[in-house]
């Protein structure tokens, strides 16, 4: 596949690779130069991507029955009554 970089330093990514690597509008591409000069794009995941991956990480370290948001809105709770806030 060949592409020509335009007078803005803009290159269009083959349709069939960028639907093989799920590159969208928005996509951000990391550039790097390899030791022989051959450029490198790597497409970095949006924010849905990483918070995908990163759902559930913790849930190894919590024992059964453990309720980590439970906990979080009583103690929210209470500041809010300690402070005389409805």
């Amino acid at each position: 596949m060949i592409t020509t970089v335009t007078g803005k330093n803009q290159v269009t990514i083959p349709a069939d690779l960028a639907r093989e690597l799920n590159i969208k509008a928005g996509t951000q591409l990391a550039w790097s130069k390899d030791e022989d000069g051959a450029l490198r794009a790597k497409p970095l995941p949006g924010r849905g991507e990483l918070a995908d991956r990163l759902q559930g990480l913790g849930r190894q370290w919590l024992k059964s029955g453990d309720d980590p948001v439970a906990e979080l809105i009583e103690a929210r709770v209470r500041e809010d009554q300690e402070k005389g806030e409805p």
